[in-house]
């Protein structure tokens, strides 16, 4: 009962935040469309998922609605998932498929387990429709096409994917097979040609927000522009359309609600509902889920690695691993990219496959030093929530733990991991920072270590 409470609350909550856009009080909705990416093979919430797509379409049966996933369904470092060649994802998009038509924009996580060709080719066979700009180098013709357009009760929407070109996100034995454009530079050239005007333009853009910036003055007024890859999680209006995250690890769903103005032109209200883990879950998808970690999973990957004092959310969790980092290291801060981390941490016993799920990368341990004005700029711009504002977003960012006081006159030690001392200038922007290797553990052993010592 206190989950469907639970549950209530938060849609009513999440409604009146979706309604600042301004729009009429006696506009009413004529159709809906669910949005999520950067699901990362989050099985706890898979299910949960499920349902709250089912409770809002019970709720309004009236209403078409379509379901858009924006990339990354699937997570290597997953062991259910790997083991499994992505089994519970695909019985989701066919749960999917059952319900509304959806489409995936592919992101650089969707060829995990196959190829490019053959997870396109798996994906569509469960009855989704797949939208991408990525070109096969080997024919020179893209994995899927560019654009669909599905019908949304009287409306037709046209959906166009993109994604991002950093090749390094993807796979490393994929990469030889992709060509990949830049988005913006892509976005110039295929959106006016995309874009009908007897349709509904609707984009699917995983190629993070730095570029989705300039990409949205390319679109028409009205566009439902839903961002991803960066794992953030906002809603900014535009015009009479939107730009949205809707965060990762599945803990949030994006909700956009079709509407017309007094002119009878198009418009969207959208809003964010969180999935609870103790909520309302599918049964089916349950079963299936339970069925394959059974299969799956072995001793070694349930052993107990450390605990936690406290449950904590993903945005806690990860700034929780980097404190640790800080005090393991010996630093006075540290700093780790906010996509290194995934989902968040029980309180108690943490097995070994929940700290991958948390912490998805591993690598060597890098320290520096710098002056305590850089520093107070570093940890002034890390650590950004929902709240931020959308002009200081900066896409990626770094999560920071550091000093709560910071003299700017001064020197401190900062640590970072090997993904952050290779970015740095995308992280840590200039001058450059000498980063020195630091001889011993890797991040995920050192976390671990201080896991063991219940540290809050």
């Amino acid at each position: 009962m206190r989950c469907w409470k639970f549950f209530i609350l938060t849609m009513a909550v999440a409604f009146v935040i979706g309604h600042a856009h301004g729009e009429e009080k006696t506009e009413q909705p004529e159709a809906i469309i669910f949005i999520i990416g950067d699901q990362h093979s989050a099985y706890d919430r898979t299910a949960q998922l499920i349902a709250t797509i089912d409770q809002i379409r019970s709720a309004h049966p009236a209403l078409p609605s379509a379901i858009l996933l924006d990339g990354d369904t699937f997570e290597y470092g997953n062991v259910v998932a790997r083991r499994s060649s992505g089994a519970v994802e695909f019985a989701m998009f066919a749960a999917f498929a059952q319900r509304a038509p959806t489409v995936l924009n592919l992101g650089n996580h969707e060829p995990e387990f196959y190829d490019l060709a053959e997870t396109v080719r798996r994906v569509e066979a469960t009855g989704v429709k797949v939208v991408t700009n990525i070109v096969d180098h080997a024919t020179g013709r893209p994995f899927a096409p560019a654009s669909v357009k599905i019908a949304l009760g009287k409306s037709s929407v046209s959906i166009i994917g993109v994604t991002t070109d950093h090749l390094a996100t993807y796979r490393a034995a994929v990469r030889p097979s992709l060509d990949l454009s830049n988005p913006v530079i892509w976005a110039k050239q295929n959106f006016p040609v995309l874009f009908d005007s007897n349709s509904l333009p609707v984009v699917l853009s995983h190629a993070g927000l730095n570029a989705d910036r300039e990409m949205i003055p390319l679109v028409p007024d009205g566009t439902l522009f839903a961002g991803a890859h960066d794992h953030l999680r906002f809603v900014h209006p535009i015009g009479r359309g939107a730009y949205f995250h809707s965060g990762s690890w599945n803990e949030f769903l994006t909700v956009a609600w079709l509407k017309r103005n007094a002119a009878g032109l198009p418009s969207w209200s959208v809003e964010q509902v969180q999935i609870p883990v103790e909520g309302p879950a599918d049964v089916k998808l349950t079963d299936f889920i339970r069925e394959t970690r059974d299969k799956y999973l072995t001793a070694e990957d349930t052993v107990v690695v450390g605990h936690s004092p406290a449950a904590k959310s993903p945005p806690e969790a990860a700034r929780w691993v980097t404190r640790l980092l800080a005090v393991s290291s010996g630093t006075d801060a540290a700093f780790v990219g906010n996509t290194t981390f995934g989902a968040g941490l029980p309180a108690g016993p943490i097995d070994r496959l929940q700290l991958d799920a948390c912490v998805r990368f591993d690598g060597t341990i890098f320290t520096a030093e710098i002056d305590g004005a850089r520093l107070q700029k570093l940890v002034a711009d890390a650590n950004q929530g929902v709240d931020v504002p959308f002009e200081k977003r900066q896409g990626e960012y770094l999560v920071a733990s550091g000093p709560a006081m910071i003299d700017p006159t001064k020197h401190y030690r900062i640590a970072t991991t090997d993904w952050g001392a290779r970015n740095s200038q995308n992280y840590f922007g200039l001058p450059a920072i000498e980063w020195r290797e630091l001889p011993g553990a890797k991040f995920k052993a050192r976390v671990i270590e201080r896991l063991n010592k219940n540290l809050e």
